[in-house]
C-alpha cells in the first residue's frame, strides 16, 4: 500500500538510537516520517513539494516532535549542505525512492556517532520495467555499498527485483557511523 512504510525501513528502524532526531530526506507524502515519529523519534521531514491531500503527513496537524521543511535539495548543493548541517547531527537518516548523487558524500557527515543511514532506491535495469527511467535516478549495481564503505559500517545490503514484496528493481543499504 502506498502509505505503508517500506519493509526495509521497518526492518532497520528499531536499530535507530532511541528517541534520536531522524531526517527523512525527500519525504514525499511522509509515510516514513509518520512511521518514525510513531516509534518515538523527533523527525525532520524535507521535500521540495509539500505533501498533498491523502498523503500520510498532514501539514495542518503536525504533531509535537515533527517538522516539515520545504527545500529543493538539488537547487544549490552548498545551501543544502549548510541547511542540513545546521540541524545535524541526526541519529538517523532515511532516504527512499530518491537519488541525487552529489548529496551522497554529505549523508555520513550528518550522522552522529552511532547514527544509522537507511537507504532504498531504484537500481539500473528499472528503466526496462517501469519508472524511473532516467539513469540519473538509478543506482549502479553495488553503488551504495561502494560509496559508503569507507564512511559507514555496513549493517545490511541487498539489491534485486521485488525485494520484500516491493515492486521494482531496488538497492537497499543500511550503515552505522562509527563502531
Amino acid at each position: 500500500m502506498r502509505n505503508e512504510p517500506s519493509p526495509w525501513v521497518r526492518a532497520w528502524a528499531p536499530h535507530l538510537p532511541p528517541g534520536g532526531l531522524v531526517l527523512d530526506l525527500a519525504c514525499g507524502g511522509g509515510r516514513h516520517a509518520t512511521y518514525l515519529h510513531a516509534l518515538g523519534h523527533p523527525v525532520l521531514a524535507l521535500d521540495r513539494k509539500p505533501p498533498t491531500k491523502g498523503d500520510t503527513l498532514c501539514l495542518e496537524f503536525l504533531p509535537e516532535g515533527m517538522e516539515f521543511l520545504l527545500f529543493d535539495l538539488e537547487m544549490d548543493l552548498a545551501a543544502t549542505g549548510r541547511a542540513l548541517k545546521a540541524r545535524a547531527p541526526f541519529e538517523g537518516i532515511v532516504v527512499v525512492n530518491y537519488l541525487h548523487r552529489p548529496l551522497l558524500p554529505l549523508l555520513p557527515e550528518l550522522l552522529c556517532e552511532g547514527g544509522l543511514l537507511i537507504y532504498e532506491t531504484f537500481l539500473s535495469g528499472q528503466e526496462k520495467i517501469g519508472r524511473p527511467r532516467n539513469p540519473d535516478f538509478l543506482l549502479r549495481p553495488g553503488e551504495l555499498l561502494e560509496g559508503f564503505k569507507n564512511s559507514l559500517q555496513v549493517l545490511g545490503f541487498e539489491e534485486g527485483l521485488g525485494l520484500g514484496g516491493v515492486p521494482g528493481l531496488k538497492q537497499r543499504f543500511c550503515g552505522r557511523r562509527g563502531s
